[in-house]
């Protein structure tokens, strides 16, 4: 096997491998492990631009990217917003969770710049009352067309609960960067994020999908207190039931579990 390097993290005492090459992007490489739900980012010197019309390298870009990206992700994660971050392995790589991305470009404006004053034929620094938010389609061949909501659900790229929950995130993301970049003397003039889902969201999605196609009058969740309630309370509107109660271990008890 070759170029396998070894780490040894602080999950558990695993040491993970870093295995095959599954992708080579603009920015970084992404390697497997031995873990299915992990994956290793190597960061690149490669810099782009216009969709990559425009290419070149500038030593130790991948350096300052992976440890500037590590540095926001970790101070989202402590303002309760979930990243793909686990932990940075060097100066250019870093584990992750494995996620299944939705192919959309989201993009949170607070000020107007660069490709959004030439869209619109206006001059650049104005400050929004509130923010603006765009998706773009993920797909070089096509050029990442701007697209909305409806075009997202009707080419079933995202469904309309996914759209929400994004936009929701998105606006969040944003309240917690601009406060982020506040404490360094840094305006956030805009930014792009894509967001994917990980095992247990992907399980999740399936459950309430399984729950949906059955439409039942009664949902028993059993997952114990307060974790059936959470539960309930974040998927509730993901699925068809007309009435959903906890029953705690109940159903394990009169099992005789």
């Amino acid at each position: 096997m070759n170029n396998i390097l070894s780490y040894f993290t602080n999950l558990g005492g695993i040491i993970l491998e870093k295995l095959d090459l599954l992708y080579v992007g603009k920015a970084k490489k992404v390697f497997k492990t031995e873990d299915e739900n992990l994956c290793i980012f190597e960061y690149k010197d490669d810099a782009t631009a216009f969709n990559g019309e425009k290419k070149g390298s500038f030593d130790g870009k991948g350096i300052i990217n992976n440890q500037i990206a590590n540095i926001i992700f970790k101070l989202l994660e402590q303002d309760g917003i979930k990243t793909h971050f686990i932990k940075e392995l060097s100066k250019r790589e870093t584990l992750v969770k494995k996620v299944d991305i939705i192919p959309l470009e989201v993009i949170v404006r607070n000020i107007s710049a660069g490709s959004f004053c030439k869209r619109y034929g206006i001059k650049e620094g104005i400050i929004f009352d509130t923010p603006t938010l765009e998706f773009s389609y993920k797909e070089d061949s096509l050029g990442d067309p701007l697209i909305n909501d409806y075009h997202a659900v009707a080419l079933k790229i995202a469904t309309r609960e996914q759209i929400e929950e994004i936009t929701e995130l998105a606006f969040k993301i944003n309240e917690s960067l601009i406060k982020i970049f506040d404490n360094i003397g840094i305006r956030l003039v805009d930014f792009k994020i894509e967001v994917g889902f990980d095992k247990d969201k992907r399980e999740i999605n399936k459950i309430n999908k399984i729950i949906s196609d059955l439409y039942p009058d009664l949902l028993v969740v059993c997952f114990g207190c307060p974790k059936q309630e959470k539960w309930i309370y974040e998927n509730i509107s993901k699925y068809n039931a007309k009435v959903s109660i906890c029953a705690g271990a109940t159903v394990d008890f009169l099992a005789g579990n």
